[in-house]
């Protein structure tokens, strides 16, 4: 059922998508878009676990440095059937983790210092298998899609703010440029919120079952 609202919804997107492209720029319009908000979102997909790393100033571990967490990251991804991932820790005190990279070959997952000194080891089992989870079901490419898609709608939106709107005789409305550039974006920032957290109910459940222990999460 969580695929199926993915579907519905993304479906939603693509047709807001094309409804904005063809209202603003037509058929060239829409490419252009797409391609500039692909551009930017497929960098980002490419390079977000070093990025990410970077932003939160964690430092790459290995078994030696921290052997507790490394091998609890161990035991839970062959249980998930995934590839080792590279273990990272943040220096904060925000009890936050999460997972990154761009497939299951090149994952990251990184917790915080806070975390890790404020739950027990099964919450923090349940913490990281759910993390795991999200790798398994490969949401950092589902996020880059609908990230592409949002993208490209808010240009579009820009682009007809900029250069008016269209009614529907084909004529410059300003003030239908206006509301789109308003109206449009919210809906695409809604529908990919709305991904986003059915995404977020399938890596618990996922989790759950990686971790075996559901009161954990």
């Amino acid at each position: 059922m969580n695929n199926v609202k993915v579907f519905l919804l993304m479906a939603a997107l693509t047709a807001l998508l094309g409804a904005i492209g063809g209202a603003v720029g037509g058929q060239t319009g829409l490419v252009l878009a797409l391609l500039f908000a692909g551009g930017m979102n497929l960098f980002m997909y490419w390079n977000s676990s070093a990025m990410v790393l970077r932003s939160y100033g964690a430092r790459v571990v290995d078994r030696a440095q921290a052997p507790e967490l490394y091998e609890m990251v161990d035991r839970l991804r062959q249980r998930a059937g995934l590839p080792m991932p590279t273990v990272a820790i943040a220096p904060h005190e925000q009890p936050n983790a999460f997972a990154t990279g761009r497939n299951p070959e090149h994952a990251v997952v990184c917790v915080t210092e806070g975390l890790v000194r404020l739950v027990n080891r099964d919450e923090l089992e349940g913490v990281i298998a759910h993390e795991l989870a999200h790798i398994k079901n490969r949401d950092m490419l589902l996020q880059t899609i609908t990230a592409t898609f949002a993208g490209a709608i808010s240009n579009l939106a820009q682009f007809a703010f900029l250069f008016g709107g269209r009614d529907e005789e084909g004529n410059s409305n300003p003030l239908a440029g206006l509301v789109m550039m308003i109206v449009a974006p919210m809906a695409a920032m809604l529908i990919q919120f709305a991904i986003s957290r059915q995404r977020e109910f399938k890596a618990d459940a996922v989790g759950a079952e990686i971790c075996g222990r559901p009161l954990s999460l």
